[in-house]
């Protein structure tokens, strides 16, 4: 047994050793075939032959409105990109030459960031230290000017075009891809949203465009133009900062977001980039190409605002200060700039934030940019702080029933001139000589007595009604999810020493009741001051985002978008209790207001008789300091009786608060009329979208 045992095993021994051999045997045969027979043929065929992975963009989310309309979205369009390939830097100048020639042809347009012009030379930076950092990074003499820098980059290009022009347009391409960094394993964009012919022509010229390829790429697309565009913001290309701070996640071809949401949640909207593997010749040509990592789209930001109702309010706030300049309410004023802010009264949410001047975010960097720099296309809704006038007054009658220092019933004689701080005149008295006699504290919101405020003033000090201004949330952060939010400021004793004023006066506390001195508030903040008197006294957080709906369709939780903005722009809501003060005392200041815009004598009655709604309101016009020109404001809500929204609208130089009630009422019927007709909500909007009332 033991034998027989044996000889087996020799047997599976010897079989395995002339297996082993055999596959050896194919091995080397197979070796010598593709090293010997063939390898001249697969060595060609090999240098020949470059395979690289190029980024397939992604869709940036989408931007909507509460009832699912999209503001903004992405649509497919056409880049091209290019690689480094093997020609001569003649035949690479050629290509681009023929390149620039489809374009043009097609009025397409390509990358060009070469900050030369010529015919005449100069350079297109406006320092002498940008200029000479440029030189610096291009090899270029600092003491060159912009003509002899021209002639360096040509000689450096290799560019024998004799005609300067079209010499220049060659060298913007180059220029494009030496900063950029290009090789043949990275590709540059030279060339953005291009036509569909354009992007033809040029797949067919493939093989005489040396390493061009036309890309699929996510175009961002304002569907209304310029609305709500200081919300919305803009997108652009990233620039060297921005590149530094994120090249992990992105290319230093990209575009971000640079204002607005579009900055605030570039995290949300930004999407995943996927890859495409591409085949191509040594001399540039595509031979074939697949996808081998799909992308993945940015998240849906939805905004609290409503479309219909910013329309309508940035249309009757352009209209409302273009009839103020041209004279229609009497004399013409220098009124150029406003805002407007409607909000739920009951939970903070912004429904319209209106600035003007406004911008098209499209064409931003190509046609606004400079003239932003003047500040002329600020968010005036929460970038900007301004005296609010008579609108304040409802803050000192707070602290004055509060406080005590007054009741409901409380009568004060204006006759006036009133007889403490430099005899300060109520307005009333300079218009018409007399005083407004005796009225309580609703008769004088009606009226907008000053010198009832006055008295109430003196009576309480500075101190009281600046702590009541705080409780409202005025001179205060609101923790919008907008960047630019200024904080303003709250006259006030502490306020007046960081300025250099040790000394403060009587006269200063009267100017602050009625909304001067050192009173700052952005018109967001007075929206929130007007809700709470609305809802109550309830705090309320102002905000702007509805939500956030992921790819996959899930939401982004409340919690995380709260931490997300904290994080990002470092501020959050300031004011964190709720005002107590009793209902009654409350509704003697709402009786008030109701008074200014519903009863005879009412500061803005006459704009409002025609309403079938009743609302409560206040005028202001606020010093300037330049010459006899005020600001204008008006600070309502509708409806009286249940309260819904809070409607600021703010008119920079506008004269009269009474002049600004006409895009109040605009507003305010277009909100009302709304509640009337069925609304239909976009079906494909995510069940987090709400209409508004």
């Amino acid at each position: 047994m033991k034998r027989e045992k044996g000889q087996n095993d020799r047997i599976r021994y010897n079989i395995l050793t002339i297996i082993t051999y055999a596959i050896g045997i194919v091995l080397i045969l197979q070796l010598f075939n593709l090293q010997i027979i063939h390898g001249a043929e697969y060595r060609e065929t090999s240098n020949s032959r470059l395979t690289r992975e190029t980024p397939v963009r992604a869709a940036r989310g989408n931007i909507k409105d509460r009832t699912g309309i999209e503001l903004v979205r992405t649509d497919t369009g056409y880049s091209v990109e290019i690689y480094s390939t093997k020609v001569t830097d003649q035949e690479l100048n050629d290509s681009i030459e023929r390149f620039i020639s489809i374009l043009e042809e097609n009025k397409d347009e390509f990358v060009d960031n070469l900050p030369i012009e010529v015919e005449p030379f100069k350079f297109t930076q406006e320092s002498e230290e940008e200029q000479k950092q440029w030189k610096i990074n291009n090899e270029i003499d600092e003491n060159a000017t912009a003509e002899q820098a021209f002639n360096t980059l040509k000689e450096k290009y290799e560019i024998s075009e004799e005609d300067t022009k079209k010499a220049r347009k060659i060298m913007a391409v180059r220029y494009e891809i030496t900063r950029n960094g290009y090789s043949n394993t990275k590709s540059v964009i030279i060339a953005r949203d291009i036509s569909n012919t354009s992007a033809v022509q040029i797949r067919e010229q493939n093989a005489k465009l040396a390493g061009m390829n036309v890309v699929s790429e996510p175009i961002v697309s304002y569907t209304s133009g310029n609305l709500a565009s200081h919300v919305l913001g803009y997108v652009g290309a990233i620039n060297e900062e921005e590149y530094e701070a994120r090249k992990d996640t992105y290319r230093n071809d990209d575009i971000i977001g640079k204002d607005g949401i579009q900055k605030v949640f570039e995290e949300y909207l930004k999407g995943t980039d996927g890859v495409k593997q591409v085949d191509m010749t040594v001399d540039g040509a595509i031979t074939s190409e697949y996808i081998s990592e799909e992308a993945v789209a940015g998240s849906d930001v939805i905004l609290t605002i409503d479309a219909n109702l910013q329309k309508v309010a940035e249309d009757a706030l352009e209209k409302n200060i273009k009839d103020i300049a041209a004279g229609k309410y009497g004399e013409k004023h220098d009124a150029d700039a406003g805002a407007v802010i409607v909000m739920n009264v009951n939970t903070g949410e912004v429904l319209a934030m209106a600035s003007y001047p406004d911008y098209n975010p499209e064409r931003y960097s190509e046609e606004y940019s400079q003239d932003d720099e003047t500040g002329k296309y600020l968010n005036r809704a929460i970038g900007s702080a301004y005296p609010p006038g008579s609108t304040f007054k409802m803050v000192v009658a707070t602290a004055g029933l509060d406080t005590g220092t007054i009741t409901p019933n409380t009568r004060v004689n204006d006759n006036g001139i009133y007889p403490y701080g430099d005899r300060q005149a109520c307005w009333y008295y300079r218009s018409y000589g007399v005083g407004h006699g005796y009225l309580n504290l609703a008769q004088a919101i009606k009226y907008s007595c000053n010198y009832f405020f006055y008295d109430l003033g003196y009576k309480m000090g500075i101190d009281t009604i600046a702590e009541y201004a705080g409780y409202y949330g005025l001179g205060k952060r609101t923790g919008i999810e907008l960047m630019g939010e200024e904080r303003g400021t709250v006259a006030s004793k502490e306020y007046a020493q960081s300025v250099g004023q040790d000394t403060w006066y009587i006269s200063d506390t009267l100017s602050a009741v009625i909304g001067q001195s050192y009173n700052e508030f952005t018109p967001l903040q007075m929206a929130k001051y007007i809700s709470m008197i609305a809802n109550g006294g309830k705090n309320i957080d102002a905000s702007i985002i509805k939500s956030i709906i992921k790819p996959d369709g899930t939401e982004v939780s409340k919690e995380e978008i709260k931490q997300y903005v904290k994080d990002t722009l470092g501020t959050e809501n300031e004011t964190e209790k709720d005002l107590d003060i009793s209902e009654e005392n409350l509704q003697t200041i709402r009786e008030g207001m109701k008074g200014v815009t519903s009863e005879p004598g009412g500061t803005a009655y006459s704009y409002f008789t025609d309403l079938d709604i009743t609302i409560a309101g206040k005028t202001g016009s606020a010093q300037t300091g330049v010459g006899d020109e005020a600001h204008a404001w008006f600070a309502g809500f509708a409806p009286y009786e249940n309260p819904e929204i809070a409607v600021i609208v703010f008119i920079e130089k506008g004269a009269s608060g009474g002049y600004t009630a006409s895009t109040a009422k605009e507003i305010i019927k277009e909100y009302f009329g709304m509640n009337s007709e069925k609304v239909t909500e976009d079906k494909s909007a995510s069940s987090s979208v709400e209409s508004v009332r």
